[in-house]
């Protein structure tokens, strides 16, 4: 039997069209050490410059997502540069340094879901939890704060009050709860939520690559400058993708009433 890396591990795997990335060391809760934040950054990255992955899938091995960093594997680093480098040539699972990933992120999460584990579950598009889920942003019992987007994100998602009261009150709440401040999308039974998250991907991957892509960076580029920059960006989007052979496709399958086959060109 092949010893264990104490550092812990991402696991990657591609299903097709899809990228599963698992954070993977079950026996210290999934939390994560540099090397892991590393590696995720890679798997990332693979994600968003393979042509032929079109959805990620984010999920912890075993029965919690993560407890977090491993503080004192990271206590140096925050010293020197914060939580982590700021790499333009990679990409966060938080999505707040270097590049944003261009495909669709879906997160699967159970059981303990704490600090570093809600800012990359934030930093995903679409989030599936499991009912067993126990979320908390507890940095500030650390002396220190969530700087991987939470208090950026849960703002968006939950209103002031909401973010303000998980944030600085500084509790531990349920998945019903994320579901009414709107950090989850869909609570399924424990055990259930990495399934789930594989047929919303699925669905997803069955789609114009180029324009799912569009889509989302219409929608970013919305949160970061406003209407305004993206209504600006709405024709030459759409004459592009009109001019695709994916859209030819989408006349053709409309018209022949079939399911269409997509080639992301």
């Amino acid at each position: 039997m092949t010893e264990r890396d104490p550092e812990g591990q991402i696991s990657v795997e591609q299903r097709g069209p899809l990228l599963l990335m698992g954070i993977d060391r079950p026996e210290k809760r999934n939390g994560l050490t540099p090397q892991m934040w590393d590696q995720l950054r890679d798997a990332y990255t693979r994600l968003d410059e393979e042509d032929e992955l079109r959805v990620g899938i984010l999920f912890g091995h075993g029965e919690h997502f993560t407890a977090g960093l491993d503080l004192p594997k990271w206590h140096e680093r925050m010293k020197a540069v914060g939580n982590a480098p700021r790499e333009a040539t990679k990409i966060a699972p938080t999505g707040l340094s270097g590049r944003s990933c261009r495909k669709p992120v879906i997160c699967a999460v159970r059981g303990i879901t704490y600090t570093a584990g809600i800012e990359y579950m934030l930093g995903a598009d679409i989030v599936v939890a499991a009912d067993d889920c126990r979320f908390s942003q507890l940095e500030p019992k650390r002396g220190i704060m969530a700087t991987g987007g939470a208090t950026i994100r849960f703002v968006e998602r939950g209103g002031w009050g909401n973010a303000m009261y998980h944030l600085l009150v500084v509790d531990e709440f349920d998945a019903a709860e994320a579901l009414r401040c709107g950090l989850v999308q869909e609570v399924v039974p424990a055990g259930k939520e990495l399934e789930r998250a594989l047929e919303l991907a699925q669905k997803i991957a069955a789609l114009a690559p180029m324009a799912i892509q569009a889509t989302k960076a219409s929608s970013r580029l919305y949160a970061l400058r406003g209407q305004e920059a993206a209504v600006a960006e709405f024709q030459e989007t759409q004459r592009r993708l009109a001019n695709s052979e994916d859209a030819a496709e989408g006349v053709a399958s409309f018209v022949e009433r079939r399911e269409p086959v997509f080639k992301g060109r």
